[in-house]
C-alpha cells in the first residue's frame, strides 16, 4: 500500500459507534506487489492471447463438446482479470484521493483491457453462429446448455452488433470514458463543506439532514448548495461528456432510444419498465404527495423545505445506534426469517468483509461488490449511527446474501440483471423493518417506525423514478447539443415538484442537487432498478404474509438462480408476473396501506 488505512474508528464523525470493521482484503490479495497478483497478470496476458489463437475465426467449426471447453476458458479469464480489478477498485473506493491508489487502479484497467482487446471477437463470432446449430450443440451437451441464458443476452445484442474492429476500438476506448468516472468519484470525495467552522466530507454533510435541529439542517442543504454551485462546470462537464459518448456508441449500434442498452443488460422487456414508472407517476398524489403533506403537519410548518424532507419526527429518539447494536437488530431478523439467512450473512461480520467507517477521502454511499465467485462479496459503507444506516446496512447485507448463494453458479452466470439484483436487498430491508415493528412498545415507537419505512420506500420508488426520468430527458436534450449548468439543473426541478408534491417550497441551490447522485455517472438507467426492486419485494412480501408455506425453499431458490433464469420464470414459483401492469399496483398499494395506518393514527 502507498500509504497506510486510516483508522475507521478515529474520526470524530463515529463518536459513540464502537468498534467499527474495515476490509480485509486479502482474500484477494495482500497487497500492490503480492508475487501472486504478478503471477496472474502473466497469467492473463498468456492465457487471452492463447485463447484468441485458438478460437478466433473457428468457433463455428466447433462440436458442442470444443465450444463448451472455450466457454469454460472465457469464463476462467473472466474469474482472474475480476479477481484483479475487485482488488483495485476496493482499495481506491476506501481512499478516492490516494494518488497511489489511483493510479494502481488505473495501471490495471489498462493492463486488463490491453490483455482482453484480443477477446472481443468471442461475443461477436457467437452472434454470427446459426441458431439451428447453436440448438443442436445445447442438446448434445447438457453441461453447454446451463450457460444457455448466457448465449441468450449475448445475442440480444445481436442487432447492435458492429464490426469486429468497431468493436475492438471501443474496447480499448473504455479507459477513456473510465477516466470521467473517476473524475467525478474523486471530485465528489475531494469536496469539504464547513459547518459550524468543522470541515465535513460529503457523506457527514449529508447526514445533517436528518439531524433533529432544524437549523443545522438548513445550514447543511444550503452549504450543499453552495458548494455544488462552486464546483458545478465541472458536474456538467462530467454528464455532458458521458451522455454525448452514450449518444455516440447507441447511434452507431442503431439502439432505439438511450435506454435500450440498460433494458438489454437488465434482461427486461421495455415495456415493463415503462409500466412500472407509468403505475408509479400516477401514484405519486396518494403516495409522497399525501405522506409530506402528513409530515408537513407533524413537523408542525406552514410549508415544507427541502431540508425538511428527511428530518426525524419530533418525537424520534435521537440517540445514536451504536455497530453492535445494528448488527444484532438485523442479524436477528435474518435469523428468524430462516437461520440459513443468518448463517450466510454472518461471515461478513467477522472477517472482515465489511468496510464500515466514514474516512477522509472515501467514497461516499454504500456498496455490496461481488469480486468473484470464488472468493466473497465485500460490503462498503458510511456508518453514523441513524435508523436508515440500520436499514442501509440490512440492504447491503442482503446483497451480499444474494452474491454469495449466487456464486455456485460461476462466474458467467451468477451475476444477477440489476432489476433482480435488488430483490434481496429491499427483502432484507423489509425483514429488519418488520422485525423492529414487532418489538415496538409504543404507539409512538411504531409511528416513526412505520413513518421511516414509507420514506425510505418514497426514497426507493417515487425518487428514483423521477431521476429516471431526469435522466430520460437529459440524454434526450444532449441529443440537441450541449447543455449549460443551467440547462441541467432546469431539468433537474422540472421532475422535482412533481415527484414530492406541493407540500414542499424549493431553495436557491436545491437545482444543482443532480451533481452528487453516482449512478447518472457510473451507471445510466441504473435507477428504475431500485423500484422495480422494491415493488417486487412488496408482491412477494404479500405471498410471505399470505402463504408462508415453503416460501423460504421458494425464496432461497431464487437467490441460488443468480442471473441464470429471467424474471418471469423466477417470479411463477411465487405466482407473480412483473409483465402485468397490476403487479405494479399491487405493490405501490402497500405503500399506501401504510400511510393509511398513519393516517388513522393522528390524535
Amino acid at each position: 500500500m502507498t500509504t497506510p488505512c486510516f483508522d475507521a474508528n478515529s474520526t470524530s464523525g463515529n463518536d459513540g459507534l464502537g468498534d467499527l470493521p474495515e476490509w480485509d482484503l486479502s482474500d484477494l490479495y495482500s497487497g500492490e506487489d503480492a508475487a501472486e497478483l504478478k503471477r496472474d497478470l502473466d497469467w492473463l496476458e498468456s492465457a487471452c492471447a492463447g485463447f484468441a489463437a485458438d478460437y478466433e475465426g473457428k468457433l463455428a467449426q466447433l462440436d458442442a463438446k470444443g465450444l463448451l471447453d472455450c466457454v469454460l476458458r472465457n469464463e476462467r479469464i473472466s474469474a482472474v482479470a475480476g479477481r484483479i480489478m475487485s482488488f483495485a477498485g476496493l482499495r481506491y473506493y476506501q481512499k478516492t484521493t490516494d494518488a497511489g491508489r489511483a493510479k494502481f487502479m488505473s495501471d490495471m484497467q489498462e493492463k486488463i483491457t490491453n490483455f482482453t482487446t484480443p477477446l472481443v471477437f468471442f461475443t461477436l463470432e457467437l452472434n454470427r453462429l446459426d441458431d439451428g446449430a447453436l440448438d443442436a450443440h445445447f442438446a448434445a451437451n447438457a453441461e453447454l446448455a446451463r450457460y444457455k441464458p448466457v448465449f441468450d443476452r449475448i445475442r440480444a445484442m445481436k442487432p447492435y452488433q458492429l464490426s469486429d474492429e468497431l468493436e475492438k476500438f471501443l474496447h480499448d476506448l473504455g479507459v477513456v470514458g473510465d477516466a470521467w468516472e473517476r473524475l467525478f468519484d474523486e471530485t465528489i470525495a475531494g469536496l469539504t463543506f464547513e459547518i459550524d467552522g468543522e470541515p465535513l466530507n460529503i457523506e457527514a454533510t449529508l447526514n445533517l439532514l436528518t439531524e433533529q435541529d432544524r437549523d443545522r439542517r438548513e445550514m447543511a442543504a444550503r452549504e450543499l448548495a453552495d458548494v455544488f454551485s462552486e464546483n458545478i462546470k465541472i458536474f456538467a462537464r462530467v454528464h455532458n461528456t458521458q451522455t454525448k459518448e452514450k449518444e455516440i456508441v447507441d447511434r452507431w449500434r442503431g439502439m432505439p432510444t438511450p435506454q435500450t442498452g440498460r433494458h438489454l443488460s437488465n434482461d427486461v422487456e421495455p415495456e415493463v419498465v415503462e409500466a412500472l414508472r407509468s403505475a408509479v407517476v400516477a401514484a405519486y398524489p396518494k403516495l409522497s404527495h399525501r405522506y409530506y403533506e402528513l409530515k408537513r403537519k407533524w413537523l408542525g410548518l406552514d410549508r415544507m423545505q427541502i431540508w425538511d424532507r428527511n428530518a426525524p419526527l419530533p418525537m424520534q429518539d435521537p440517540r445514536v445506534i451504536s455497530w453492535d447494536q445494528a448488527q444484532k437488530t438485523v442479524m436477528d431478523a435474518y435469523n428468524a426469517f430462516d437461520p440459513r439467512m443468518g448463517e450466510t450473512a454472518a461471515p461478513f461480520f467477522n472477517k472482515g468483509w465489511i468496510d464500515a467507517g466514514v474516512k477522509p477521502g472515501k467514497a461516499p454511499g454504500a456498496f455490496a461488490h461481488p469480486t468473484v465467485t470464488d472468493v466473497h462479496p465485500y460490503v462498503m459503507l458510511n456508518y453514523l449511527g441513524k435508523p436508515r444506516d440500520v436499514m442501509t446496512l440490512a440492504h447491503e447485507l442482503g446483497h451480499g446474501v444474494h452474491q454469495v448463494l449466487a456464486a455456485g453458479q460461476g462466474e458467467m452466470l451468477s451475476s444477477t440483471p440489476l432489476t433482480l439484483a435488488e430483490t434481496a436487498s429491499v427483502f432484507g430491508e423489509m425483514l429488519t423493518f418488520r422485525k423492529m415493528l414487532d418489538a415496538a412498545e409504543t404507539k409512538e415507537q411504531r409511528k416513526v417506525l412505520m413513518a421511516g419505512k414509507v420514506e425510505d420506500m418514497i426514497n426507493t420508488v417515487v425518487r428514483q423514478i423521477a431521476f429516471y426520468d431526469f435522466e430520460c430527458k437529459l440524454h434526450e436534450a444532449r441529443r440537441g447539443g450541449e447543455l449549460t449548468p443551467d440547462d441541467i439543473n432546469a431539468l433537474w426541478m422540472s421532475v422535482q415538484a412533481d415527484s414530492l408534491g406541493p407540500a414542499f417550497d424549493f431553495m436557491d441551490g436545491y437545482e444543482t442537487f443532480w451533481a452528487y447522485i453516482p449512478h447518472f455517472v457510473h451507471s445510466p438507467f441504473y435507477v428504475y432498478a431500485y423500484a422495480f426492486g422494491d415493488g417486487l419485494v412488496n408482491a412477494l412480501y404479500s405471498v410471505y404474509r399470505d402463504q408462508p408455506e415453503g416460501f423460504e425453499d421458494k425464496y432461497f431458490e431464487m437467490l441460488k438462480a443468480g442471473g441464470s433464469k429471467h424474471h418471469k420464470d423466477l417470479l411463477a414459483p411465487f405466482g407473480l408476473d412483473a409483465s402485468d401492469p397490476a403487479f405494479w399496483n399491487k405493490g405501490l398499494e402497500l405503500i399506501a396501506s401504510l400511510i393509511d395506518e398513519l393516517e388513522a393514527m393522528q390524535d
